[in-house]
């Protein structure tokens, strides 16, 4: 297995009932953290709850735990990155060479962090059916995999679980009035609409965070609009910079946030501006408030009507 993040470690412990041995080969470690894969708190409330209420409190409970945790380790790195190695080091033992291969060489949610399950990957590495090898890879050999360390990985099947390289949109293209878009030189409005280009909004979730918290923002985001764009016999919205914003310097999309796949592919996004709404906060809670309130009179958002779309209404 090559790779140290959420497809490896899933598929390692997965593994190792089926194979004689597994090894998982990192070029640098990740940060791991287990947790029970069953919830008690949610079987607790699910037990004595309506299952609607039930629900809402998991759900707000799990929410304002992520966004802690992660606050918490941006503000406190070190203290965090003791809780995380002694938590591995409990599951592993002392005399296992933790320095090697699971402290990573930068903060925690510098990049994401693995959730182990029952602390199963760890449990697999410990009971020696599983083994970690922090290298970097040389070449392939006829019987397996030679590292730049010299040592040789046997192998009968050898899985990569690693070079993911995003591509923005799935790489389709846009045309705006037959011209080609290059939204990569655009702002992002409120992380989902772009600078200058009408009717179009992207969902990109969150980092630090389920993915479909932001989903379910945007998505109720387009229905609003919708309603408005209909209020105001409107056939377009479209985010404008406002003429101070004009010389506004570009950012990356994200910051603090440095895994390989993303600085292999962030050029191809579109930016984020100094400050709101051209700020991508990565940050639920804010952006719930921030959506909460009236966007349709701030200013940046323009609504109109196309002449075509004018003539068939008088028509």
């Amino acid at each position: 297995m090559i790779g140290s993040g959420a497809t490896a470690v899933t598929i390692v412990p997965n593994m190792v009932d089926k194979a004689e041995h597994v090894t998982m080969i990192q070029r640098s470690p990740t940060y791991m953290f287990s947790r029970p894969a069953k919830d008690a708190v949610a079987n607790f409330l699910g037990a004595v709850l309506p299952s609607k209420l039930a629900y809402a409190l998991t759900r707000w409970k799990n929410i304002y735990f992520q966004n802690a945790t992660y606050k918490g380790a941006r503000n406190n790195p070190e203290k965090t990155k003791k809780l995380l190695l002694d938590s591995v080091r409990k599951s592993l033992g002392d005399d296992y060479d933790i320095d090697t291969h699971f402290t990573p060489r930068y903060n925690p949610w510098e990049e994401r962090l693995c959730l182990i399950p029952d602390d199963d990957f760890l449990s697999a590495v410990k009971s020696g059916a599983a083994e970690v090898v922090t290298d970097t890879i040389d070449t392939f050999v006829e019987n397996g995999i030679l590292l730049s360390s010299g040592k040789l990985i046997e192998a009968d099947i050898v899985v990569s679980a690693t070079g993911l390289n995003m591509q923005f949109m799935g790489g389709v293209e846009f045309f705006l009035d037959e011209v080609k878009l290059d939204l990569s030189k655009r702002f992002y409005y409120q992380g989902m609409m772009f600078s200058g280009v009408p009717n179009l909004i992207q969902t990109f979730g969150y980092i630090n965070a389920s993915w479909t918290l932001r989903a379910d923002l945007n998505s109720v985001f387009v229905c609003d609009m919708l309603q408005q764009m209909d209020r105001q016999g409107a056939s377009f919205c479209v985010p404008e910079l406002r003429p101070e914003e004009a010389s506004m310097a570009p950012q990356p999309t994200i910051s603090g946030f440095n895994p390989g796949y993303m600085q292999r592919g962030i050029h191809e996004f579109p930016k984020q501006g100094e400050h709101a709404p051209w700020h991508n906060t990565q940050d639920y809670l804010l952006d719930r408030k921030i959506l909460k309130r009236s966007l349709f009179s701030d200013g940046v958002l323009q609504f109109g009507c196309t002449e075509s779309d004018a003539q068939t209404r008088v028509a």
